[in-house]
């Protein structure tokens, strides 16, 4: 039994009258306990033979390393079983619907995984001619254009990596026009309270000052509030819609007026796009700016980190400052537009080295031409129809935030209904693992309190939403019976335990090192 820095039990342990769980392996049936890679041995061996090296000389001035470099030796075998047994520990949407609010973790289709690896997009490189990487390029002008078409804007940067990428971008347009207009004095951006975190941390990190626009009891952007802090020192709004709270913002139109009213520019963080497209082009809206994370709306889950794709789509009046690179097609084929100078003379230069993710461009494309317009569309009404689904089957057991009317992409619940139970959003999450789903985002966003934030997307059948229903409602009835041992004790079935949290946010153990074993008393 391993036993984490505040001595909780980490791994799975059987109760003291109940030995039917406990293995003398650690291992759970054919699901088996792992180490980690630096206890498994091997120190003094290597899973490959190499000849020493001779006459090499120290080109290093004296830095080359003496001591032994520290890793484990292990065979392939070896290394291969452990990085599937690690695999196994992992939830993933190949195995059970993956609810994370405001991700987008929806299934993505192998087809696209296919396209990706063609050697034409897999194994090209950004420095190549031009003329050496055509069909790349009209990839990506093709990519460009369906872009365009979906949002009703006229331009679009491909480079941003990911969607805070893609809100810098977006501010660094907005303040190039505004210098251009001579009105670089406009320093303030406006968000609403619900605003995804990385709205007005990437305001300030542009150099902007941030401040909050209130939020109504029905969850969207407070009109008057908005109005009345709209003046000459506001460069932008930025607003998502739909929102944080998964609720469409009905004023959208009048936003858009009040902020071009008042000489500012509307930037929509386009996280949730994957609730509207094929069904609202938001440049019919009144946006100026928006970025598309291509890893949520068009397919590959980015729940392992990446990678990700934030094009920005920019209108009329932000297109002549997008930055470089893009591609323009000519009677010579495809080139890149790469310098400041002639059409892109007002461009605010570059954001990346080269020109962005080739694999998430493949991928994107794929998935549209796969689905066709009307495909697109279904889209968005079936990750619609999915949480209001969900929001409809636990309406009577479970709080919704915002009772009143229609959800959009994702039911958000608040905590109310746990009141009395002592169980908490965190208890119920952790026992969501036992039975074997991840848990939906919580406490987020922050103005509902206690958030369970749950977004089922499009890709997950009756069948499937049907189960994590069962299992919720399930959950729900244990709390409210009393059962509060089941909640506070979970995850009791996971590979892990639980942990102390805190203190693993704040003195995080970052780097392996070596514990002897304590002595037996005998020695």
């Amino acid at each position: 039994m391993s036993m984490n820095s505040v001595g909780r039990p980490t791994r799975p342990e059987a109760p003291a009258n109940d030995a039917s769980t406990a293995t003398l392996t650690g291992g759970r049936g054919l699901l088996q306990d792992e180490p980690l890679i630096f206890e498994l041995g091997g120190w003094d061996k290597s899973g490959v033979d190499l000849p020493e090296a001779t006459g090499v000389d120290d080109a290093l001035d004296g830095l080359l390393r003496h001591d032994p470099i520290g890793l484990p030796g292990l065979s392939e075998p070896e290394i291969m079983r452990h990085y599937v047994r690690l695999s196994q520990k992992n939830h993933a949407i190949d195995l059970a619907l993956y609810p994370l609010g405001s991700c987008t973790m929806k299934h993505n289709p192998r087809l696209n995984e296919k396209m990706a690896r063609l050697p034409g997009f897999s194994d090209i490189h950004p420095l190549q001619p031009v003329s050496t990487v055509q069909g790349a390029l009209g990839l990506m002008d093709q990519l460009a254009h369906w872009l365009k078409t979906l949002t009703g804007m006229p331009a679009v940067a491909l480079s941003p990596k990911a969607g805070a990428h893609g809100e810098l971008c977006g501010l660094l347009a907005i303040r190039a026009a505004h210098e251009a207009n001579g009105q670089g004095h406009r320093k303030t951006v406006l968000a609403p309270t619900s605003a995804h975190g990385t709205n007005p941390a990437t305001a300030a990190f542009a150099g902007y000052t941030v401040k909050e626009i209130g939020q109504t009891d029905d969850g969207r952007v407070d009109l008057a509030d908005l109005a009345a802090k709209l003046g000459p020192d506001v460069a932008a709004i930025m607003v998502t819609n739909p929102n944080t709270c998964g609720l469409f913002e009905r004023e959208v139109i009048e936003i858009a007026r009040l902020t071009h009213e008042a000489g500012a520019y509307f930037y929509c963080d386009g996280a949730n796009f994957n609730a509207i497209v094929g069904r609202v082009r938001p440049g019919d809206l009144g946006v100026d700016a928006m970025h598309i994370n291509l890893h949520k709306t068009f397919s590959t889950p980015h729940g392992g980190g990446g990678p990700g794709a934030g094009p920005v789509v920019l209108s009329a009046a932000l297109a002549p400052y997008a930055p470089t690179p893009w591609v323009v097609a000519g009677e010579d084929g495809f080139k890149l537009v790469e310098h400041e100078e002639e059409e892109a003379a007002a461009a605010f230069g570059r954001l990346t080295a080269f020109n962005g993710q080739m694999g998430m461009y493949v991928r994107a494309l794929s998935y549209m031409l796969s689905h066709g317009a009307d495909g697109l569309r279904q889209v968005a009404e079936d990750a619609v129809l999915n949480a209001n689904y969900i929001k409809a089957r636990l309406s009577d057991v479970m709080s919704p935030a915002f009772p009143d009317g229609p959800c959009m992409h994702e039911a958000l619940f608040d905590d109310a209904w746990l009141e009395g139970t002592g169980v908490t959003t965190l208890d119920f999450a952790k026992a969501m693992i036992d039975e074997g789903f991840h848990p939906m985002t919580m406490y987020f966003p922050l103005v509902v309190h206690g958030a369970m934030l749950i977004e089922p997307t499009e890709t997950e059948s009756k069948y499937e939403l049907d189960r994590f229903i069962a299992a919720l409602r399930a959950l729900a009835h244990a709390a409210k019976a009393g059962d509060v041992d089941r909640f506070k004790n979970a995850p009791t079935q996971a590979p892990l335990r639980r942990l102390d949290e805190t203190l693993a946010a704040r003195k995080p153990r970052l780097k392996w090192s070596s514990v002897s074993p304590a002595p037996l008393a005998a020695e």
